[in-house]
């Protein structure tokens, strides 16, 4: 299915709202005045005084999972915008209120000028969904994932199996390196200092637990990635199959550093 919302300039920036205690929201914007394109609002009213700041108006809001940090902003958006198209996985459609265009997997969408590719990456949840943007001109291409893959992690198997989870990482590292990874949480340091003690001779882990830790000392953002630092140095990124992967998964769930 092919679908375009909105005819707009081709949007060109993604802007990163830090909200809850580790959750971030995105907006993929164009220039302002003009409309945006709000990624797993976790709350309402922070999005909505950047939005109003920016001079943005919301035109669609799409949905990566049905947990709540990351669909609860919905009905606080859709009182400020009605009209906002409301995009979430066809098969959550009772676990996610409020959609006005359901998809999956392999669905193409247009959004501010941009062709949006719909991933199906279950593990984390049942039928998580990850939203891909090939590159456009100067612009490497992005990749909203949700709770799926973490920069130097992966989410918790709450509904999925190790062979899912394994299948959707495998399926958004074959995505092009310079792809930017919009993850939806700030697990980043956490997570490598898991990887360090995990592979303590992995110098790329090192370096890059380093480079993290001197971002979170200025109270800096880690995301976004990118698929090529991913394939360089997450394990679960890097794991041969599922259960190398439930292992890795094992280990990270009990580790208490």
């Amino acid at each position: 299915m092919q679908q375009a919302l909105t005819t707009a300039p081709i949007a060109q920036r993604v802007a990163l709202i830090p909200v809850l205690n580790d959750n971030y929201v995105f907006v993929l914007h164009g220039a302002s005045p003009g409309p945006a394109v709000v990624v797993d609002p976790a709350v309402a009213e922070p999005v909505i005084d950047w939005l109003e700041q920016q001079g943005l108006e919301l035109s669609a809001i799409l949905h990566t999972h049905h947990h709540h940090d990351h669909i609860g902003g919905t009905p606080g958006l859709l009182q400020r915008w009605p009209e906002a198209a409301v995009i979430a996985s066809s098969a959550d459609q009772a676990r996610i209120p409020l959609q006005t265009l359901a998809v999956q997997g392999g669905d193409q969408l247009e959004l501010l000028g941009r062709s949006i590719e719909v991933l199906a990456v279950p593990g984390h949840t049942a039928h998580h969904i990850a939203y891909y943007l090939p590159p456009a001109g100067d612009d490497g291409g992005h990749l909203f994932c949700g709770d799926t893959l973490f920069a130097a992690g992966c989410g918790r198997l709450f509904e999925g199996t190790p062979q899912q989870m394994h299948a959707s990482l495998q399926a958004l590292a074959a995505l092009p390196d310079a792809t930017k990874v919009w993850c939806a949480h700030e697990y980043t340091a956490g997570n490598l200092r898991w990887a360090a003690a995990e592979c303590p001779a992995d110098e790329a882990i090192q370096a890059r637990l380093a480079e993290v830790e001197a971002l979170r000392a200025r109270q800096e953002p880690t995301i976004p990635s990118s698929i090529g630092l991913e394939r360089a140095t997450n394990l679960f990124v890097r794991a041969a199959d599922a259960d190398s992967l439930r292992k890795l998964r094992g280990s990270k769930d009990l580790w208490k550093g």
